[in-house]
């Protein structure tokens, strides 16, 4: 790893913001440094792409203009205007956050990033970016981006994948930081790993940091960060049930310790659950049905026959684990009650009105492509 001079680090600085300046994006959350706003578009940023977040962004500051707002919203609010982003207990800690300031810090916020991550769901990056850009606090916002520009800068090889690497770089990069505009630096740090210095295809030679980037001129930019793969997503079968009655579609909503809690879907059943575990590997399709069909007349006193309904499966991948759903449709005649249930009929032109995950738009899509023309309206 190369070390740089203090000589070296001001030029760095220097050449860094001023192309900060003249190239920065101009994103909304950008304008002015408001704490608040800082803080919910770095936690919408956590595995989203920056084009995807804008809109998201727009329309919660939009919805929940205060912190106060956010902390006193109805669930059903909250959750309707992150769906989509996915990983959602994000949304759930950005509100018990909220309200833990303005119940326990009477509305005024810590400034420091150590007092930053008292705050529920707010970890060292995220508090280090609001510290620095709304509190011009000198501290570096360690995130992938700071992971990949400074390994490369630097020829740091350690792994980014061991969580003690973090504080690895935070040593490094925390004498590099300009004092006097520290938002403004992790900022640039964000735009550069997003440009000039990304994971894929970066462009180094017209890089404005070409000539501090060790790894360009060893001709090794690839070969940092050094990460070890993460395991892959665990896969998971399901069945999607798709009942429609003269009342509606049948949704439920997830429970307060499921994936996706308080969110609405079709009844998801997971294949295992079907299948006994000694002779799982023994088991047919057809015998799920009847096992599933007989279980919900038991347990739901709902009577179903259900038919496949063909075609490609619905896949969604989360962070550690992948669904795989096959969907199958039952038609009823009648409208059953669902005392047994937790569950609630809803008609076709009110079904996405409701707070609805990833995976259920991408079963209300493939039942829409299988019967051939819309079902389901937007609100």
């Amino acid at each position: 790893m190369e070390q740089w001079s203090n000589e070296t680090i001001v030029d760095f600085r220097r050449t860094l913001l001023a192309w900060y300046d003249a190239k920065g994006r101009d994103l909304p959350w950008r304008h002015g440094r408001n704490p608040y706003h800082t803080w919910i578009s770095e936690v919408m940023l956590q595995q989203t792409q920056v084009q995807t977040v804008i809109p998201y962004y727009e329309n919660f500051i939009a919805t929940f203009p205060t912190v106060a707002d956010l902390a006193q919203a109805p669930e059903a609010t909250l959750l309707k205007a992150w769906q989509g982003l996915g990983y959602y207990s994000r949304a759930r800690n950005l509100q018990r956050a909220a309200q833990q300031l303005v119940t326990d810090y009477h509305g005024q916020w810590p400034e420091t990033a150590t007092e930053l991550e008292d705050l529920i769901g707010v970890g060292p990056y995220t508090a280090s970016a609001i510290a620095s850009i709304a509190f011009d606090q000198v501290v570096p916002a360690v995130d992938g981006n700071a992971f990949r520009v400074f390994s490369r800068l630097l020829m740091i090889d350690a792994d980014i994948a061991k969580p003690k690497t973090r504080q690895l770089f935070t040593d490094i990069i925390q004498p590099i930081v300009d004092p006097k505009r520290p938002g403004a630096f992790n900022q640039a740090i964000m735009d550069l790993g997003s440009s000039y210095m990304t994971a894929k295809n970066p462009d180094p030679e017209h890089s404005p940091v070409r000539r501090f980037d060790a790894s360009y001129h060893a001709g090794r930019v690839l070969d940092f960060p050094v990460k070890t793969k993460a395991p892959r997503p665990k896969l998971i079968p399901y069945y999607g049930l798709i009942v429609h009655s003269p009342a509606g579609y049948l949704l439920v909503q997830r429970g307060s310790q499921e994936m996706l809690s308080g969110y609405w879907s079709f009844p998801l059943v997971k294949q295992a659950d079907l299948r006994d575990e000694k002779h799982a590997d023994e088991a047919t399709e057809e015998m799920d049905l009847a096992t599933l069909q007989e279980k919900w007349a038991r347990e739901n006193q709902l009577t179903l026959t259900l038919q496949p309904l063909g075609g490609r499966q619905v896949s969604h991948t989360y962070t550690h684990q992948r669904w795989q759903v096959k969907l199958l449709v039952a038609e009823l005649t009648t409208t059953p009650t669902l005392d047994f249930l937790p569950g609630r009929w809803v008609t076709a032109d009110q079904v996405t009105a409701l707070p609805l995950p990833k995976v259920q738009e991408k079963m209300m899509a493939r039942y829409e492509q299988h019967v051939g023309h819309a079902v389901f309206k937007e609100n």
